[in-house]
């Protein structure tokens, strides 16, 4: 498969192009900065430098591509919109592409459902959403955006994320993981890349959790 990544120098973006070259894939990795990219010179690695909020820019990396995945997040508190103004910029470069498959990356604090138990719902959340008021509403204006798209989309709603070694993990479709408030970073890559190969996806957000 030929997947673009953006967000590759990340902490989940590493972990995804890790995975993915492991497995065998071609994956274009939309950057700032060549030298931020691990496993720059794997022989099934393109770096390609390019502003990701300019959709002429980044259209050449999404030409004759499989899938798109982005993980993009914000590096400090000037980003609050960098996922959502990310997530429009990809995908109408997608649409201009001919490219379907897109999977982006949100989270499960923003969203409140049956899948939380009362604690969670209660107190928990609306705590983080005083908290992290601004991500929240780059999340919450992302998933519009990917779900208003008419592309073939999966958004990943992993709850707080860590360093951790890889373990069984939980996933639940279209509502949260009960208890699931951690998940490592390599355990969401590892969702993402499934994901990708599983059709049942599409049109659905995929929660985890341990």
């Amino acid at each position: 498969m030929r997947i673009t990544v953006f967000g590759a120098t990340g902490g989940t973006g590493q972990q995804v192009l890790h995975q993915a070259l492991s497995a065998g894939h071609h994956v274009t990795a939309v950057v700032r900065d060549v030298a931020r990219l691990k496993q720059s010179d794997h022989p099934r690695l393109e770096p390609v430098v390019a502003d990701v909020m300019d959709p002429e820019a980044i259209g050449a990396a999404l030409t004759r591509q499989d899938a798109v995945v982005s993980v993009l997040g914000p590096r400090d508190r000037s980003d609050a919109s960098v996922c959502a103004d990310g997530a429009r910029a990809i995908i109408a470069a997608m649409r201009g592409a001919g490219t379907r498959r897109l999977i982006v990356v949100t989270a499960s604090g923003h969203i409140v459902d049956a899948g939380d138990g009362p604690i969670t719902r209660a107190v928990v959340k609306p705590l983080l959403r005083r908290y992290l008021r601004a991500g929240f509403a780059d999340f919450t204006r992302t998933e519009e955006a990917v779900r208003d798209s008419g592309l073939d989309w999966t958004i990943m709603r992993p709850p707080r994320l860590t360093d951790g070694k890889h373990r069984p993990y939980r996933t639940a479709i279209d509502r949260n993981v009960r208890g699931g408030i951690t998940i490592a970073r390599t355990d969401l890559a590892h969702a993402i890349l499934a994901a990708l190969d599983a059709p049942t996806t599409v049109g659905h957000t995929i929660a985890l959790g341990y």
